[in-house]
């Protein structure tokens, strides 16, 4: 009995024990909720999000630049070669017509000078012993000359006689053989229409019918000889009596030249002397004036009135575009420009465009200039000339930028700003006056579709919108949104929504793995590294640089792009696979890039 009683106080006392840690792992497993659920609530309200703003909205595109001149005379150096500068006009001096700007050192040109002129003595001395040469040998010829003079009058008659006489003769001939071909093609042509109405009514036979057939085509054909010979005599026979006797006429002047010097060889020597002497000689006296002129262009005038200004200063941008600044016993070359002067009061902006921004730009826009050294005021202007191709300098300096040089003329007389301001232009491309918005960074695509994620309750829901214009920094939100909805700011990478498996047809273009496209949709999914890389690159696709506007381009190159993988037969897949396994890594990155940034170009056309 006392046994069984220590057995049953023995199991009360274990089934305490076990209530109790029961009742200690539920109280643990409530606080660890409660406090995940506080963290949840905690980590929510730090979520950065964005109330949708309805209201104005500018869309702008803002470049900094450099204040020049609308209209100036940019004055080179036009001395050949490297110069050195002796004496330069003070910066800023305001200078009048003729006056000296720029004087380079011409000592060199001076020695050349005196050289030059020796040479040009030298040559004339030959020059005039050549031609006296040709004179006293040109004598003995003289007695040759009647001869060569009757032999090209009888040329001269020869041509005169073909022309008025021969050829006439020839040309009437030819032209009443034609007229009798004519008329004789008329009766061939009369008999037969006969002959036919006879053979209709069978009064003559299929015999005589073709021998008045046949006499017609004769008659054709001779009509046709008769033709072709008029045409033989006016387009070949006739311009080449015409051209060899011209020719023997010209021949027979050219014989009666060349027997005034034939009497020795002594002439022929000297009238090639007398030229060859006379080519050096107005060679050297060439190369004498050229010196003349370079010696005059060492020294630089004002052409007109005006503001000097260091092309060094005018064109000044930043660390990348300086240039050591214009100063005496600088070394210039040639056509380096030198001096600015403003024609005019008015001014420019000099600004470059990125191409990014280059398709909101057009000329005529409106344009906002603010500049550095004039804190608080702000200058107007319009884009009036952008550049056809990107500015050559910057991509010599960095391959990957493309700009695009654009001119803004300021309104007013710009008096107040000064050729090489630093400047801030704000092209205003458009002005609403009541639109919605949000941060461009809120909206993602998935897909090919731009989404937000809009506040419901405690949750965030995907909603497609469509897109207007940016800023790069606020888009404007044409439907899908309402002011005063709640967007989250930062969307995840993980928000966008995973491409079809089928797209994996392009993993040989942008260096992804190859054998994902034979498999089938389900190893797609797989937990694999291959998997995983798959799916983050198709991710960072699809989250790319939302497009404004319609995604209708996208939409399209995606169809292809499916239509072309399931055209493939299994040879051409394997090809495929077997170009991406020959290609090294860097390859395999570079096109990967390349396909990742095909797919998030963003556009701004849709407003």
């Amino acid at each position: 009995m006392q046994s069984d009683k220590s057995k049953l106080s023995f199991l009360r006392g274990k089934r305490l024990i076990l209530t109790a840690v029961f009742v200690l792992v539920l109280a643990v497993a409530a606080l660890t909720v409660i406090n995940r659920m506080a963290a949840e609530d905690a980590t929510a309200s730090e979520t950065p999000t964005f109330a949708v703003r309805k209201g104005p909205l500018r869309i702008s595109v803002t470049e900094s630049g450099t204040i020049q001149a609308q209209e100036q005379i940019i004055l080179k150096s036009e001395v050949e070669g490297k110069t050195t500068i002796l004496s330069l006009v003070e910066e800023g001096t305001v200078v009048k017509t003729g006056d000296l700007l720029v004087e380079l050192d011409s000592s060199r040109l001076q020695d050349e000078r005196i050289d030059q002129q020796i040479q040009v003595q030298n040559a004339e001395a030959a020059f005039i012993g050549a031609r006296e040469n040709l004179a006293v040998v040109e004598n003995q010829a003289q007695s040759d000359v009647d001869q060569a003079q009757l032999t090209l009058d009888f040329a001269q008659l020869d041509l005169k006689k073909y022309l008025e006489g021969e050829y006439q003769n020839e040309l009437t001939q030819a032209e009443s053989e034609i007229k009798l071909a004519q008329e004789e093609l008329q009766t061939a042509k009369d008999k037969l229409k006969w002959s036919e109405i006879l053979f209709d009514e069978k009064y003559l036979s299929q015999t005589e019918l073709q021998i008045d057939e046949l006499a017609k085509s004769k008659r054709e054909l001779d009509l046709k000889l008769a033709k072709n010979n008029l045409d033989l005599l006016e387009k070949f026979t006739h311009p080449r009596m015409v051209t060899e006797l011209e020719s023997n006429v010209k021949q027979a002047k050219m014989a009666l030249e060349r027997t005034q010097r034939k009497a020795s060889a002594d002439v022929v020597q000297a009238k090639a002397d007398l030229w060859a002497k006379e080519s050096e000689f107005e060679r050297q006296k060439d190369k004498l004036k050229k010196i003349d002129e370079q010696i005059v262009k060492t020294k630089i005038y004002a052409p007109a009135d005006g503001l000097a200004i260091y092309a060094t200063s005018a064109k000044s941008r930043g660390w990348r575009g300086s240039q050591e600044p214009l100063d005496e016993g600088q070394e210039v070359y040639e056509r380096q420009e030198l001096i600015y002067l403003p024609t005019a009061s008015s001014v420019k902006a000099d600004v470059k465009i990125h191409e990014a921004s280059l398709e909101k730009v057009a000329l005529g826009l409106g344009v906002l200039v603010t500049v550095d050294a004039l804190p608080g005021r702000v200058f107007t202007g319009r884009v009036e000339k952008i550049a056809p191709l990107p500015d050559a300098q910057s991509i010599w300096l960095n391959p990957d930028l493309k700009v695009y040089n654009t001119d803004v003329y300021l309104d007013g007389d710009g008096s107040e700003l000064r050729t090489g301001m630093s400047c801030r232009a704000e092209i205003v491309v458009k002005d609403y006056d009541d639109v919605v918005y949000v941060p461009l960074q809120a909206v993602i695509r998935v897909g090919v579709e731009p989404t937000v994620y809009v506040a419901n309750d405690n949750a965030f829901e995907a909603r497609k919108v469509e897109l207007g214009l940016d800023n790069n920094r606020m888009v404007r939100i044409i439907n899908g949104l309402e002011a005063g909805e709640v967007v989250l700011l930062t969307p995840s990478l993980e928000s966008g929504e995973v491409l079809p498996p089928h797209e994996n047809v392009f993993a040989e273009t942008a260096g992804f793995e190859i054998e994902n496209m034979q498999a089938p949709r389900e190893a797609v999914n797989r937990e694999d590294d291959g998997g995983d890389r798959l799916r983050r690159d198709r991710r960072e696709t699809g989250r790319g640089s939302v497009a404004a506007g319609s995604d209708k381009p996208d939409a399209e190159r995606t169809r292809r792009r499916r239509d072309r993988f399931e055209g493939m037969s299994d040879e051409q897949r394997e090809q495929m696979r077997q170009r991406h396994m020959s290609m090294s890594e860097e390859e395999r990155e570079k096109m990967r890039r390349q396909v990742t940034d095909g797919a998030g170009e963003q556009g701004t056309s849709n407003e």
